[in-house]
C-alpha cells in the first residue's frame, strides 16, 4: 500500500506539473493541435523544464542516499555537507571567468570539480570525527564557498551581479531540450554506478572494518561513489544551482515508506525524486502567479523544517 501511494504521488508530479503555470494548459493539448501557442508552451518550454526536474530530483535524491550510507550519517545530503555549494563556486568561478573574457575549463568541468573536492576535503575532515563532527565540517566549508561566492559577487559587474544571485536561487527555467542534454549524461552514468555499487554502499553502512571483512575494496568503493555523486551534483548545479534539502528529504520518506537495500532505495529516490522536484517547480509557478519563486527557495521552505525535525528527533525530542 505504501509502495503504490509513493508510486502514485511520483507519477501524478511528473504528470500534472507540465499543464501548470501562468498559463493552465489542458490535458487536450498533448493530441490537438488546433491551438499552436499551447502546443509550443507545452513542448518547448514545459515538458523540457519537467524532464530537467526529473534529472534534477533524480540526481540530487540518489546523492541524499549515498552520502547517508557513506558517512552514516541521516542527516548527510549535498547541501548540508557543502557539496552543491562548492559546485556552485565553481560554477561561479567559471561564469565570472567567462564575463571577464578569460579562458576557463567550462561551467559544468568547473562544478563538477569544485563537487569533488569538497567531498574529498569533507571526508578527510571528519574521517576521525562524530556524525555531528562531519556535519559541521560540511558547515564550515560551504560558509567558507558561500563567503568566496560573495567575493565573486562584489567583484561582478551589475548584469553579471544579477545572474549569479539568480542563479543562486535555483531554478529550473529553460526552453528547448539543450539543459537536459547537458545534464543527462552526468546523471546516468552517476545513477548507473551507484546502481552498480549499491551492495558495497549497504556494506559502508554497517562500517570500513565489516565492510572490507566481507570482501569490499573500502578505498575504492568510496572513491567511485564519490566520484559518481559529484558528477551527478556538479552537472546539476552547473544548469540548476543549488537545490537544496532534496537530497535529505526525499531518502528519509523513501526509507520510511519502503525500506529495503540500497538498490531497491535507489531505484524509488529516482522515482520520487523526479515527481518531488517535479511538483516544487509547479508550485513555484503557480503560488504567485503570474510571478515565478525559483524551485531552490520552495525546496528551502519545505526542507528547513524537515531538517529541523530530524534534528530534534537525534537528540531525542
Amino acid at each position: 500500500m505504501k509502495r503504490a501511494l509513493l508510486f502514485l504521488c511520483a507519477i501524478i508530479g511528473l504528470l500534472v506539473s507540465p499543464m501548470l503555470g501562468a498559463q493552465s494548459i489542458p490535458f487536450a493539448a498533448l493530441w490537438d493541435w488546433s491551438d499552436p501557442v499551447s502546443h509550443q508552451i507545452l513542448f518547448d518550454m514545459r515538458f523540457p523544464r519537467v524532464v530537467l526536474a526529473a534529472l534534477a530530483g533524480a540526481a540530487l535524491s540518489a546523492g541524499g542516499l549515498v552520502f547517508q550510507g557513506v558517512f552514516q550519517n541521516p542527516l548527510a545530503c549535498p547541501y548540508t555537507l557543502g557539496v552543491s555549494t562548492g559546485a556552485a563556486f565553481g560554477a561561479a568561478l567559471a561564469l565570472r571567468a567567462g564575463s571577464l573574457g578569460i579562458a576557463s575549463l567550462g561551467v559544468t568541468c568547473c562544478s563538477f570539480l569544485g563537487a569533488l573536492f569538497t567531498v574529498t576535503f569533507v571526508a578527510l575532515l571528519g574521517r576521525r570525527q562524530s556524525s555531528v563532527g562531519m556535519l559541521l565540517a560540511g558547515v564550515v566549508v560551504s560558509l567558507f564557498f558561500s563567503s568566496l561566492i560573495v567575493l565573486l559577487q562584489y567583484l561582478s559587474d551589475y548584469e553579471g551581479l544579477f545572474r549569479i544571485v539568480r542563479w543562486l536561487m535555483g531554478g529550473l527555467e529553460t526552453v528547448g531540450w539543450e539543459a537536459c542534454a547537458q545534464v543527462a549524461p552526468f546523471v546516468v552514468v552517476g545513477l548507473g554506478i551507484v546502481f552498480v555499487l549499491a551492495r558495497d554502499l549497504d556494506n559502508l553502512m554497517l562500517g570500513d572494518e565489516l565492510a572490507a571483512s566481507r570482501g569490499i575494496d573500502v578505498s575504492t568503493s568510496r572513491a567511485l561513489l564519490f566520484l559518481a555523486t559529484s558528477a551527478m551534483v556538479g552537472g546539476v548545479v552547473s544548469v540548476c544551482g543549488p537545490i537544496g534539502f532534496v537530497g535529505i528529504m526525499v531518502p528519509h520518506i523513501c526509507r520510511l515508506l519502503v525500506g529495503g537495500t540500497s538498490r531497491a532505495l535507489l531505484c524509488w529516490n529516482v522515482l520520487l525524486g523526479a515527481g518531488f522536484l517535479a511538483f516544487c517547480d509547479a508550485l513555484g509557478r503557480v503560488a504567485l502567479s503570474p510571478f515565478e519563486i525559483p524551485v531552490g527557495v520552495i525546496t528551502a521552505l519545505l526542507g528547513g523544517p524537515f531538517f529541523l525535525i530530524l534534528l530534534l528527533r537525534r537528540q531525542g525530542w
